[in-house]
Parts: structure tokens; sequence; C-alpha cells
């Protein structure tokens, strides 16, 4: 799963994907390029496993993340820069919210919320535009032999193209499992879930009135939006301890970095939950798709886990919290026993026993 970071130039976005990912941006490097980066899940319940069990070695989960080509006109009009988003499985577009002298807005004025509809207008364009392409192709092709599959993917694209007229992004629009596998392999890049990071200045991070200008548009384009300070994390990013850092958030009113808000809304956006393996010799998180059953949990560990999958014994976080042990736990009987039926809910920590 790949999070792609998207931006007009000047937004603070190569500073953010820095922080996220501790990767360093050359300064020769090129613009047209993508840049990986990976970046650990921060999740309050693994640091409580970890002081709980002392493990020997703990393992995060990761988010891989990706630098994409700024938003810049001339990349807009090549199309370049679509073709890197439509790779990607969810997007983070990073908005200049941040008032600065010394640092050049490309249309001559702050005004994120504009920003923001550019972007999505831009990207609502890119799939019409292919939509009308292949309708094109299509009846070009109907006209010479009708295909019963051609003829039910013309209506498809028919039917997205009057839906993307109404200028509605493609994540609102339903599609049935047959439509799914015409359009799979197409770069309809609105189909993506979006999350928009609004890069304000330090004395705006508590200033909820800010995300609440973006409550209509998020609701009606089906986004999610959070408020960050690239300035502020990459302070943060500085100092040495966690205590210091823990300080640093409290004195400033911030409950949680943006790497653990960003992470948390991707995890949302990409429609995955966390699930945990622990013991003396290690702690890790783990990633699965939402709704997904034990087995399906158990092929994340190891594919011979999914295929032996005998049961899963599952301990509900809270109320390992409660009862601080799992000894304790077995003796009030919450240690459950679950079968191949079983779905795994976000959280829990799971014991694979399994026979191949």
């Amino acid at each position: 799963m790949k999070v792609g970071i998207i931006g007009l130039p000047q937004t603070g976005k190569k500073t953010l994907f820095q922080i996220l990912t501790g990767t360093e941006i050359k300064e020769d490097r090129k613009k047209s390029k993508v840049l990986p980066g990976i970046a650990d899940i921060i999740d309050a319940r693994f640091d409580k496993l970890v002081e709980m069990y002392l493990p020997k070695k703990i393992a995060h989960a990761r988010i891989d993340l990706a630098l994409l080509e700024t938003m810049e006109k001339e990349a807009i009009s090549k199309g370049t820069v679509f073709k890197d988003i439509a790779d990607m499985d969810a997007l983070c577009h990073v908005i200049r919210s941040f008032e600065d002298e010394a640092v050049y807005h490309t249309d001559g004025s702050v005004d994120a919320l504009r920003d923001a509809e550019m972007v999505n207008s831009e990207l609502i364009i890119h799939d019409q535009i292919f939509a009308e392409k292949r309708i094109e192709r299509i009846q070009e092709m109907v006209k010479k032999i009708k295909d019963e599959d051609q003829l039910k993917e013309l209506a498809l694209m028919n039917k997205i193209k009057e839906h993307l007229e109404l200028e509605k992004p493609l994540r609102l629009m339903e599609f049935s499992s047959d439509d799914e596998a015409l359009i799979r392999s197409y770069p309809f890049i609105t189909r993506k879930e979006m999350i928009l990071a609004l890069n304000v200045s330090e004395d705006d991070l508590g200033k909820k009135e800010l995300l609440d200008q973006f409550s209509e548009m998020c609701a009606k384009d089906k986004m999610e939006a959070m408020l960050v300070s690239a300035k502020v994390e990459s302070e943060i990013a500085m100092l040495d301890t966690e205590e210091e850092k823990a300080e640093f958030l409290d004195d400033l009113g911030i409950k949680e970095t943006a790497l653990a808000m960003m992470t948390k809304l991707c995890l949302r956006a990409l429609g995955l939950i966390s699930f945990f393996t622990v013991g003396e010799d290690e702690v890790r998180q783990w990633l699965v798709r939402k709704a997904s059953k034990a087995p399906q949990a158990a092929g994340v560990i190891h594919s011979d886990f999914e295929r032996g999958f005998i049961r899963a014994e599952v301990i509900k976080y809270d109320e390992l919290m409660e009862y601080k042990s799992e000894a304790e736990l077995k003796k009030a009987g919450k240690i459950s026993v679950e079968g191949k039926e079983y779905i795994v809910v976000d959280g829990d920590i799971i014991n694979i026993r399994f026979k191949v």
C-alpha cells in the first residue's frame, strides 16, 4: 500500500516527507523523480505493549510513502505528474496555510481553500479526459465488431463521464464487482482516498476553525483533513529523547505528532487495521484489511500460517490493559479461542495455532 504526497510549489511537502520518513532530500534531486520512503506507524497501543512485555525486539508496522512531482503548471499541462499519482493507493495533498513573505506563492496570495479546489479540479479533469478518450476508442471498435464486454464498458464509461461532469470525484461512485473488473487497470485518480494536510504556522496549530473551513468540502468529496506545522515538526524531530519531544508537544498543546496523525488517517483511507503479536522475544504490529478473517491475518504473518490455520487465541487490548497480564486474563477466562470465521478487530492481540 503506497501513499503519494502531492502539492503545489512551496507548500512544505518536502519538509513533511523528510520528517515522516527520515529521508534526506538532496538539493540536486530531479523535480520529476518520485522519491520513495517508509514511515513507521505510530500507535500508543504498541508502545504500551512494549512497556508490558519488555521484548528483545520490536517491529512497528510501516507504510510506504512517495514524494511525487510538484504540481506546477508545466507538469500539469504535460500530464507527467498524473502518471505517478495513478500508481498510488491513496493521496496526501499538502496545502499551504501559512503566511511567510520570504516564501513566494505561485498565485500571489495564500488561500488554502482555493488551492485545494484547484488541485481537486485538475484531478477530475484528468479522469474526465481519460474517460472521453476511452469512449471514443470503444465506439470505433464497436463499429467494426459488436462485442458484449465492450458495450458494457461503453455504458460504464458514459456513467463515469456523466458523474465527473458534475465535478464529483469517482470515490463517491459505487462500482459493482463486474465494473471493477472492467476498469481495474485504468488510471482513474479520483477513485483514490484523499487526505488534506494543511501546513500551518505554529500559532495556528490549535485553530479548529481552519479545519472547519474544509468540513463542507471534505464531507461532499469524501476526504479527511488535518492540521500540521512542518516547521514545528522539524523542530520536534531534532530533539534527542522521547521525553523532550513529549514536553515540547505539551508546551504547544499538541496531542500527537504529524506522523501519528497522518499514519492514522492513511490507515483509515486505505481500509487497514492493526493487530499485534506479543511475547518476550518480540512485540510486532501487523496491518490487515478491515473485515479480514483470522486466516487472512495469519497469512499476513506467514503464508504457512494461513495454509495450516487451526485456530487463533485472541486477547482484546483493552482487557489486557485492565487485567495487567496474560495470566490474570486467563484466570478471568478472557482469552478467547477463535476459528476460521472470526473477523479480526482493530487492536486484537493474536496467537496463531497452525500445522502444515
